[in-house]
């Protein structure tokens, strides 16, 4: 595997400037055309072999992943979604904590985490504007929080050239749904601004970006890819679609198969999945502290990583299919040593009757195994 050039970067002295030597003047018109596109086409030929090159390290998978800042993380991310859609895929997520680990979820500040989530969306469409010119939709869960981005993040919206912002109330609803929507206008003081129509463009989007929904707003996503983005990427970004799966079929909350019917679609292009935990061992220290992550940066593999004392992220483990949460921990126990005999009465008492999530082992039910690739 080679290792991540983005987390370690070799400094190199540039190399000295020549002098490009003027046509000589008896060149006729022609000839200094016809020379002209040749360099052209050798530029694209490079250009070409270079995106190879960098497509070819990313399929590698990486053997050590320490991202120097949120940057680098939003560079790796914008090229692994670049590549899928070279790729043709259609229906993609990128998961990655959005804040330091203490607060890296709605356990924190959930403001901090929804504004984090705008940041790094804005950032990761304008690397993908740079990489491929894509013109890019962000979709928020209503009009409000629509607003409120418009009004916080104007500035940085305005310096993306082709991006456009909607919110999951764009959806033509029924009389009924309508009456209830104009009474939560009222009540959230959801009165139009300046910005109500800033951004918009005559063009289409050519890609989706959809953030911070919950689990209700599932349904709607849904209903917001048949009807705006059938024929165009779309993205589920830094949802937890993990935390929002555990809660389907619930009361209150969309049934379980909106997993298998929909979910199911979205190929992970980007994804790290931290986790800490310990174990008892009957010799000093007694009790060991570890950590890990799930890693995949598409076009590579699904990795385990196992978190070193400088911080950075070691694969132990890869597959071609996704690892589940109880896969990645007895690969992590089995690099440090700790893993059970096979069978034995221990194993069983910590891993239990079962080791994997009702929506990681009906594989029958699934619409599409995308999800695991």
């Amino acid at each position: 595997m080679a290792p991540l050039s983005t987390a370690v970067r070799l400094l190199r002295c540039p190399a000295a400037p020549r002098a490009v030597p003027s046509p000589p003047a008896s060149l006729s018109g022609a000839a200094a055309r016809s020379r002209c596109r040749r360099r052209l086409r050798s530029l694209r030929l490079r250009a070409e072999a270079a995106k190879e090159a960098g497509v070819g390290e990313l399929r590698a998978g990486v053997s050590v992943y320490k991202p120097r800042s949120y940057e680098v993380l939003v560079s790796d991310a914008a090229r692994s979604l670049a590549a899928a859609i070279d790729d043709g895929r259609t229906r993609l997520e990128i998961e990655f904590p959005p804040l330091p680990s203490s607060i890296s979820s709605y356990k924190g500040s959930s403001d901090e985490f929804i504004d984090a989530n705008v940041q790094l969306a804005l950032a990761v469409v304008r690397d993908l504007k740079k990489l491929k010119g894509t013109r890019s939709c962000i979709v928020f869960p209503d009009q409000p929080e629509k607003r409120r981005a418009a009004q916080i993040f104007k500035t940085a919206i305005d310096q993306i050239e082709g991006i456009s912002i909607g919110s999951l109330d764009d959806l033509p609803t029924g009389p009924v749904d309508t009456f209830f929507k104009s009474i939560r206008i009222t009540l959230d003081f959801d009165f139009s601004d300046d910005n109500e129509d800033r951004w918009k463009s005559d063009e289409p989007p050519q890609l989706y970006i959809f953030i911070n929904s919950s689990t209700r707003d599932l349904a709607s996503i849904e209903k917001y890819v048949d009807q705006f983005a059938a024929s165009v990427p779309a993205v589920l970004f830094n949802l937890e679609l993990d935390t929002l799966r555990s809660d389907l079929g619930l009361l209150g909350f969309p049934p379980k198969d909106l997993h298998y019917r929909f979910l199911s679609q979205f190929t992970p292009v980007f994804y790290i999945r931290q986790r800490d935990y310990s174990k008892t061992i009957a010799v000093t220290p007694y009790i060991v502290n570890y950590s890990g992550a799930v890693f995949r940066q598409y076009p590579g593999p699904w990795q385990v990583m196992l978190k070193q004392a400088d911080g950075s992220y070691a694969c132990v483990a890869e597959s071609a299919s996704r690892f589940t949460l109880g896969q990645a921990k007895d690969e992590l126990l089995r690099v440090l040593g700790l893993q059970e005999e096979v069978g034995s009465q221990l194993e069983f008492l910590r891993r239990g009757y079962k080791n994997a999530t009702w929506w990681e082992e009906n594989f029958d039910q699934e619409k599409s195994p995308a999800w695991r690739t």
